[in-house]
């Protein structure tokens, strides 16, 4: 007589081995969220993002961003973050990016716009468009995926390493193309500071016009401050301003990518669904504040500390970005998108020296 078997117990089937289809394990593991305190992974960021500040103060060419990002690479290839982490580095990574992005608009008023003058918006709403236009073209010649083509033409013509910080959750970046596009804009804003004073003295540019040229093809400020100085005093401030109404290029570029994210959701059912919304809170934030800004409600005693916060605060969400980042990833990105970022770097400046020509800037 045979023992009947319970219906309720499992029964045991041979291990069938990964078949076609199947999620590579660590691919598996990474797509299960992952609960459990923020805290932890908080901390460890805002540990590096001290130390990332500290040695930003010493190289001010480097910066805080720049250095945490480094600083965040080197420690999660040492020592991979354990899962425990990964709630806190989540929050740094988005909440705490998007609000540190938002401070930069307090930063911004309508009348420093005016101020700049009506032949400087020509030159750097042509020179942004000359880039990500390159980078959607040369891009897609290289082979470099969308994400990071973006992230690279968004942090070269407009701001840098806090451009790449606002782009990154509206487009649902991984952190390895947050690093790699930073990683990038730092190298060419290094060169920048020695190649750009010696064509500004070749071209016989007088400060302000190489304070325009240095404000629309320079990313971020401290190598913008960097490049100006080494010019003449004179130039600074026209660069700061420039530079400074150039952030508002963060709005439409976010926007209209906001609106590309979710077309391309709706056409394509089975993509990832990116929550971004037709407008982002920070970019509403944003604008709040640069209005604020704009009609006087911000004390110009505040200025600095807000400065300071809104520099911290990507500090710790590109700190988070730096630990969250796959290492290996990076390496088999390779050196295509490096390329990419020289031919924009080319392009930016090259455009920026002629559209000053054309609208006389007064090149000699």
């Amino acid at each position: 007589m045979k023992k009947e078997t319970d219906a309720r117990e499992p029964r045991s089937t041979p291990d069938r081995g990964p078949r076609p289809g199947d999620p590579a394990p660590a691919a598996a593991a990474a797509a299960r969220p992952v609960r459990g305190s923020w805290i932890p992974g908080l901390a460890v960021a805002l540990v590096v993002a001290v130390v990332a500040m500290a040695v930003g103060e010493r190289l001010p060419v480097l910066g805080g961003p720049v250095t945490a990002v480094i600083l965040g690479v080197l420690v999660a290839a040492v020592h991979r973050p354990a899962p425990r982490l990964t709630p806190g580095l989540r929050l740094a990574g988005k909440p705490v990016l998007q609000a540190g992005v938002a401070l930069l608009g307090a930063q911004l008023s309508l009348s420093q716009v005016l101020h700049v003058g009506g032949s400087s918006l020509p030159v750097m709403i042509g020179s942004l468009a000359a880039c990500l236009l390159a980078a959607r073209v040369i891009g897609r010649r290289l082979g470099v995926g969308g994400d990071l083509r973006t992230l690279i033409g968004a942090g070269t013509g407009i701001c840098g390493a806090s451009a790449i910080a606002a782009v990154t959750p509206v487009i649902g970046a991984a952190s390895a193309q947050v690093a790699y596009a930073i990683s990038t804009i730092f190298l060419f804003n290094i060169a920048a500071v020695v190649v750009f004073p010696l064509i500004g003295h070749l071209l016989g540019m007088d400060p302000q016009v190489f304070g325009l040229f240095a404000g629309t093809a320079v990313n971020d400020m401290s190598s913008v401050v960097a490049v100006a100085t080494a010019y003449g005093p004179g130039a600074v401030d026209d660069a700061v301003v420039v530079k400074l109404t150039r952030t508002l290029m963060i709005i439409p570029v976010c926007l209209g990518l906001a609106l590309l994210a979710g077309r391309r959701a709706r056409s394509t059912p089975s993509a990832p669904v990116r929550p971004t919304g037709l407008v982002p809170w920070f970019l509403v934030a944003f604008l709040l504040a640069a209005a604020a800004n704009s009609a006087g409600l911000v004390p110009a005693a505040a200025h600095p500390g807000l400065k300071e916060l809104s520099v911290f605060l990507i500090t710790v969400a590109l700190s988070a970005v730096g630990l969250s980042t796959d290492v290996a990833a990076l390496r088999r990105t390779g050196p295509r998108p490096l390329l990419l970022g020289a031919c924009l770097w080319v392009v930016v400046s090259s455009s920026s020296l002629a559209l000053q020509y054309a609208f006389g800037g007064g090149l000699s």
